[in-house]
This record gives C-alpha cells, structure tokens and sequence, in this order.
C-alpha cells in the first residue's frame, strides 16, 4: 500500500488553527487532517537507518504527523540512545550533548523529507517537578529551568517546517506542575519565534482542556482514551471539548493502541484494528480535528533483545504490518474526498442505532455504524446513499434515498464489521 493522494507540502506554509477554531490548515488554506502515530521512543532506540526505515513505512500508509519523545520515559536519562549518546552531560539541562540532539534533528529532518511533521515532546511529564519519578525533589525540569530549555530546543528546530511542540506526557497539568509547563511553552516561542504550534498530552481518560483551555499558548487539545476497556466512547470526550467558548480544534492522541493488553491485562485479551477504527471514526466523527493511531509494540520499538514494556510481544518491525495502522489510511481518504473544511458533528440526523456517531458538510452527510446493522436517520432531503467499507476503503453503491426518516441496513453486522454511511445530496440541505 502507497498513499499517493495529497499530502504534506511544506510550500504551503506553516500549520495554523483555522478562523472557527475547528481545524487545522496550512497558511496558505489547505486543510490538514492529522493523521498521528505514536513512536515515543523513536529518539531514543533507533538509529538513523532504523527511523528512515519506520517513516517510510508509515509514509506509504498516510500518517501525517509522528508523535515522539527527546527526553523519553523509564530510562531516558540514564540509557544512551542508539548512538551512545546521552542526552545530557552529567543529567543537567543546562549542559546538552550535541551528538544526541543532533541525532533527534537528523530524524526530524528524515521525517521533512517524507512530507511528515514530528509531534516533538520536549520530555516525558515523568521528568517535571517538584515530584518527578527518580529525579530528586525538584525533577529534572522546574520552573527555574524549563524556559532555558524549551529556549535551546525552540532555537534547534527553529528552520524545520514540520514540527509541532506537544508539552506533557501522560501527567496532569494541575498546580503545581502548570507553572513549570508555562516555563517551557514560552521557552520554546522565544526559541522558535512563535512559528510552530503548541499542545499537551494529558493524563488517561482527561482532555488538556481540563486545565489548559484559558491559556493563550494552546492552540488546541490533546485527549488521553487511553486502554483502560473495549467500547470506552472516546466521542464523549471530544464532544465535551467541543463545546467549550472560545471553541479550539481537539483530537484523541492517545486511544486504545493496537495489541496492547486491554485494561493492561493479557489475560483480557489485547486491542486489534477493530478497537482501533472504532475509536478513530468516532473521535472524529464527533468533531475532532484529527487522530493518532498507536501500536504497543512499535511505540517502545520492541525486540526480543529488550525487556517489554506494557506486555510488548512483537518485534517492532513485525508490529508495522498489524492491519490497524494500515486502515488509519481509510480514514484520511474518506475526509479528504468530501469538503474537508465546515464538517460538524450532527447526532440530531440519527433516529435509531447502536452507538451510532454522525457529522455532516457541504452536500453529505457520514455515519459511522461500530457494528454494522442498521440504522435509522432523518433526512431533509433527497440524494444518494453509499456504503464504505473501513477495513478495506471499497465503496458500494446503495442508491438513491428520498427526505424524511429512513432505515439504511449496512452490509453485514457483528463486531469487526463496521461500516461507514455515506450520503450524498444537494448543498447542506441533507
């Protein structure tokens, strides 16, 4: 699979959030789906040959945006990176090694040319203060420090058109932790001048609106999902942010990762890509500006030679081929085939269906069916109807269909057979 169809270009300028506050889009217009996946530790276990390997594969299946951390989790300051390298000189932020900084840029640079943007977490929330994990009372980074470093970071990456700055890691932003997250957000605008766009990985279960919705340097939110069960409706969460004043793009950046242990426990079974599709044409359905895959396996770039982490099982390179992250492409193809601007989510269209998420836009409407079976919606006007297939990214035709309230019956129904209805009809008049 090779996604030949419009993908980052850099010429059009740097990302921006969109006038409504819902989307993002290059300055120049074009809209920009951000399709994410999840390689925390790509700084930090793989060599430059390894990562080029890794973004060409997610190249050809349509990711848009790579998230990965410089100051990773567990033993981001005491195991070198693929190269030998540590990140700092005697653990101190103020004394970087320029070997290991010069390998993150070399990989940020690889993403470039790919026409892939780095989701850059500047560390792991493990290494904030004043109570970080093994890091002394203070933790590594503090508020006496964190604008330096984000300063030193923002000037490094400053030239790259594809980066966009994610604070947190998996941690709250509550005092007193925010004032130190404040630090390294300005640190990083001072170091960037302001270029590229600024959000925060929350907590499981959590929105980084929970904390950060009033602060002038988000420029949109990030949910955690996270794995904590199956059919958890990541879609409540969105739709809370969504309805937040002044409104700002969100998106689950964290959802359930594909052959991860549900609820961290194998005995339950593990995620697979029906997990997956359901948790991303829900988000988004409901009104997220895009959506990050992840696998358990790839994001801790697993090998039998390494101790798994969250009950890693496959070898990295075996884990890319899981089908979920190949059918995240479906999705993309399926936004960008209709007016990507001015979609909002549209429960009111559903009439009757299982946990059934609808949005609508200039002449369409999309329902997303978990299960399959039927559904119920309620239409104003005529058009034509469709079925999408979201394992597969086929099409079949289902016809035309009159105004008023109409039963659609998809293809096949049970779990692992959800379907996408896809309407067609004059203006926004569906």
């Amino acid at each position: 699979m090779d996604w030949a169809g419009p993908s980052v270009h850099f010429a059009h300028g740097d990302l921006e959030v969109t006038a409504d506050g819902r989307f993002l889009a290059h300055a120049d217009g074009p809209a920009f789906f951000y399709l994410g996946d999840t390689a925390w530790e790509l700084f930090h276990r793989l060599t430059l040959a390894e990562a080029e390997d890794y973004l060409e594969d997610r190249r050809r299946k349509g990711f848009t945006v790579i998230q990965a951390v410089v100051v990773s989790e567990f033993d981001g300051l005491t195991e070198p990176n693929a190269n030998g390298d540590l990140p700092f000189a005697d653990g101190d932020p103020a004394r970087p090694n320029e070997g290991y900084f010069g390998a993150v840029e070399a990989i940020v640079d690889a993403a470039a040319r790919r026409g892939i943007l780095i989701g850059v977490l500047p560390t792991w929330g493990d290494k904030v203060g004043p109570k970080a994990w093994g890091t002394g009372p203070e933790g590594l980074f503090h508020a006496g420090n964190a604008r330096a470093y984000g300063r030193m970071l923002g000037e490094r990456l400053r030239g790259r058109p594809n980066v966009i700055w994610i604070l947190g890691g998996d941690r709250p932003a509550d005092p007193p932790y925010l004032p130190v997250w404040r630090e390294m957000a300005a640190g990083l605008s001072e170091g960037d001048g302001g270029r590229h766009l600024r959000t925060y990985h929350p907590v499981g279960w959590r929105s980084s609106a929970a904390w950060l919705h009033g602060e002038t340097w988000m420029d949109f939110h990030m949910i955690q999902s996270s794995h904590g069960g199956r059919d958890q409706e990541n879609a409540a969460l969105v739709a809370r942010d969504y309805e937040l004043v002044p409104p700002k793009p969100t998106m689950d950046a964290e959802a359930p990762y594909e052959n991860h242990p549900v609820n961290w426990k194998p005995e339950l079974g593990r995620f697979d890509d029906a997990d997956v599709r359901q948790a991303a044409y829900w988000a988004v359905f409901a009104g997220a500006c895009g959506h990050t895959y992840g696998c358990n396996d790839v994001w801790q770039f697993y090998t039998p030679a390494r101790k798994p982490l969250m009950s890693g099982c496959l070898p990295w390179r075996e884990a890319l081929g899981l089908p979920g992250s190949g059918q995240m492409l479906h999705l993309r193809r399926l936004l960008e085939s209709r007016p990507y601007l001015g979609r909002v989510p549209d429960q009111g269209v559903i009439a009757a269906g299982e946990r059934v998420r609808a949005a609508r836009g200039d002449g369409y409407v999309f329902a997303y069916l978990p299960r399959g079976g039927a559904a119920r919606l309620r239409l104003k006007a005529a058009g034509t109807a469709s079925w999408y297939d979201p394992r597969t990214g086929e099409w079949l035709a289902a016809g035309p269909f009159d105004a008023g309230e109409r039963v659609f019956a998809a293809p096949s129904a049970g779990r692992g057979h959800d379907w996408v209805l896809v309407l067609d009809g004059s203006g926004a008049a569906i």
